[in-house]
């Protein structure tokens, strides 16, 4: 059977489609899946050692979220291009130094979406220009305060969790020497 494909809804940011789909076992399912163009978050370090977290206003999650300055990649827009967009526009900051520290998925059961992460150091204050649809304070916390918001539940939005502990995983990786021949 061919893979058949039916558009219900076509919105600003994401497409919704009804898909009749041969799975590999061969069993036929009709999934509901949301297309969405993908996203970057930054877990952008100052040099005292504290992480940007936007205290942002989010309806769908029912209130005030914590999470890192991030946003949706624009049709054809490179995921550090976006990232470096972001950070400028939500948390007022420029990034001389990027890393990048991966990708994933966000909901693969019904969303497209995948979410790029990026380590930014060496940060420049510049004037932030957050969107008229955004509502967010940045607040800087210390880096291992972060992550232990995180790593405790306390920390509720997943690119952040991800994100915090990727960055820890780099920072670490980064400064550990390796291994050294004492012979």
């Amino acid at each position: 059977m061919p893979h058949e494909v039916r558009e219900v809804f076509r919105g600003r940011v994401i497409r919704l489609t009804v898909e009749q789909v041969p799975l590999p076992n061969g069993t036929v399912a009709t999934l509901e899946i949301a297309h969405h163009p993908g996203g970057a978050a930054i877990v952008a370090i100052d040099n005292q050692n504290r992480v940007c977290l936007l205290r942002q206003y989010r309806h769908a999650a029912g209130g005030w979220v914590d999470e890192l300055p991030a946003g949706k990649l624009d049709a054809g827009e490179a995921p550090l291009v976006c990232a470096k967009r972001e950070l400028e526009e939500e948390a007022g900051m420029r990034a001389m130094h990027w890393t990048p520290l991966g990708s994933f998925l966000t909901s693969p059961g019904v969303l497209t979406e995948a979410i790029h992460l990026f380590l930014a150091r060496g940060l420049v204050s510049v004037v932030s220009r957050p969107e008229a649809h955004e509502v967010l304070e940045p607040r800087w916390l210390p880096f291992d305060e972060a992550l232990a918001l995180a790593s405790s539940g306390r920390l509720a939005d997943g690119k952040s969790i991800v994100g915090l502990v990727w960055a820890e995983h780099a920072l670490r990786a980064s400064a550990d020497p390796g291994p050294t021949d004492e012979t």
